[in-house]
């Protein structure tokens, strides 16, 4: 997957699955956020007193918020995949130790171990 011809250096399945639909995720949701964006233009609704819902404006907060989160997960991802062209994937970054196959397995991007989880 990354090309190198060490094993150890292939990234584990897991992550690359994350990273594909992360980056899917990103792709729809900027999609969604041209189409809004297009739709207001096109639109000379009272956004602001209409009392069917939630406002262009709102929903256009929101899913720039989600975007930032999308953002920051992809960045989080592309730097475990960094890792294990680097070699260091699986280890802690706090302190040195394997990050244990669980948490790797539940959360393929992980940079620390459990007991570093929360510093």
């Amino acid at each position: 997957m990354t090309g190198s011809d060490d094993p150890a250096r292939e990234v584990p399945a897991a992550l690359a699955q994350e990273l594909s639909q992360v980056r899917a995720r990103m792709r729809a949701m900027t999609a969604d956020m041209e189409a809004l964006v297009a739709a207001s233009q096109d639109s000379n609704a009272d956004d602001e007193h209409d009392p069917e819902g939630p406002t262009i404006a709102y929903e256009r907060s929101q899913l720039a918020s989600l975007l930032d989160q999308g953002r920051a997960h992809l960045q989080q991802v592309e730097s475990a995949v960094a890792r294990v062209v680097e070699g260091t994937y699986g280890t802690c970054v706090v302190c040195g130790e394997p990050i244990p196959a669980d948490r790797l397995e539940a959360r393929p991007s992980a940079r620390t171990c459990v007991r570093h989880a929360v510093t």
